[in-house]
């Protein structure tokens, strides 16, 4: 199940269960859609994968399986994968 963690892994801006704006890897790394566009070129700092869309949990599952409340964030920050 995922965990719709609740911030961008680049800026921090919070993105709720029902964000439209949330992106997500294969490996749940969680993003802003401005931040994927704008600075990581559509490809996850972390594993090399790219984005889509994260899906929206029906509000009425959320008490039973809520979303995660841990923010994880880049320390270092986040900067464009660069080809080798």
């Amino acid at each position: 199940m995922l965990e719709l963690r609740p911030n961008c892994e680049c800026c921090d801006r919070n993105l709720p269960p029902e964000s439209q704006e949330a992106r997500i890897c294969t490996f749940e790394c969680t993003f802003c859609a401005d931040c994927v566009d704008k600075v990581l070129g559509g490809v996850c700092p972390n594993c090399g994968g790219g984005f889509v869309l994260r899906p929206v949990r029906p509000a009425a599952l959320l008490a039973k399986y809520p979303a995660s409340t841990k923010r994880v964030l880049k320390a270092e920050g986040c900067a464009p994968v660069r080809a080798a």
